[in-house]
Parts: C-alpha cells; sequence; structure tokens
C-alpha cells in the first residue's frame, strides 16, 4: 500500500485553498474618518474568535502613494498605547476604547501626518509593537506583519459593529 506524505497531499497552489487570512478573518473598511480631502479608510480583519485586527486600507495615501513613514507616535494625550497591560480572559486592566479613540499617529517625509482610529468600541489587546522597529511593514504587509492594533470588541455590540462596516465587495467598487 502507498502512502503519500501529508505535506503532498495538499495543493496549496490550487485557488480552493484559501490562505490563514482567507479562512480566519472577514474583512471589513471603516471610512467613517475620511473626507474629500483626506482619505483616512481603514482596514478591519474580524477574526471568527472575535478579535480584529486593525489596519490602514489600500485607499489610504500612506499604503496607496507608498509614502515613507518617519515614526509612529503611540503617545495619544497623556496615554501611551504601547504600556497597555491586559491578563486574563476578560483582559482586566486593557486600555478601553471607542470607535473615535486614537491609536497611534503616522508621520511620514513629506511632512504629513495621519491618527489611527480604534474603529471599533473595545478593549486594546496590543499594539504591534513590530511596526516602530520596521515601520514599512505597514505598506508592505498591512493585514499581517504590518497590522496596526488588536481589539478585543465588546461582546454585545460586535455582530452590530461588523454588519455596520463596509463590505470588501462594496469598498472595491
Amino acid at each position: 500500500m502507498d502512502f503519500v506524505d501529508i505535506m503532498d497531499s495538499i495543493n496549496v497552489t490550487s485557488d480552493e485553498y484559501l490562505s490563514v487570512a482567507d479562512r480566519y478573518y472577514t474583512v471589513k473598511y471603516c471610512t467613517d474618518y475620511s473626507t474629500e480631502e483626506n482619505n483616512l479608510d481603514h482596514c478591519i480583519s474580524f477574526h471568527t474568535n472575535r478579535i480584529c485586527l486593525i489596519s490602514l486600507a489600500e485607499k489610504h495615501p500612506i499604503i496607496k502613494d507608498r509614502k515613507q513613514i518617519l515614526k509612529i507616535d503611540s503617545v495619544v494625550g497623556n496615554i501611551d498605547r504601547l504600556e497597555n497591560k491586559s491578563s486574563g480572559k476578560a483582559k482586566h486592566g486593557a486600555q478601553k476604547l471607542n470607535p473615535n479613540s486614537i491609536l497611534c499617529y503616522i508621520h511620514c517625509s513629506d511632512g504629513s501626518s495621519y491618527p489611527v482610529y480604534s474603529c471599533i468600541k473595545g478593549k486594546l489587546l496590543e499594539i504591534n509593537k513590530n511596526i516602530f522597529k520596521n515601520p514599512q511593514l505597514i505598506i508592505e504587509k498591512p493585514r499581517s506583519q504590518g497590522y496596526i492594533a488588536l481589539i478585543l470588541p465588546y461582546l454585545d455590540s460586535f455582530t452590530q459593529i461588523k454588519d455596520s462596516m463596509m463590505s470588501n465587495e462594496s469598498y472595491c467598487k
């Protein structure tokens, strides 16, 4: 009897094989903070476990124009988002966020500066520390290594938040 190695049993180049992101995340867009002059669209990837990955959308000027990022400022008012500490299943101690809470500011070499909003009411799980070491990850890999933050939305508003955002199909039109 011939046995096939498990690594050879799945054709990962097939159109039927979905990436981890496509299998477990539903991508939605928040355009609430954009104006005619300034596109501040955000991409929110909703995981099946409710955790949301916040990143910049494809039409955001930083990504669209592939701007050079000088620095990312995590201090908003008197709160340093990098100092967020949460513990336990209920994420006690996590910073509480409203949809219009600013997570950080991104400063570009052309003098422009952009706020990044949470877009979701919930608890801040983490700000991605890797983007402070390598800010260009935000442009090169926005939905993976270049994400901005992870947020846990409140259970009672999760479905409402998800349904209120723009689908990938609507956003790309």
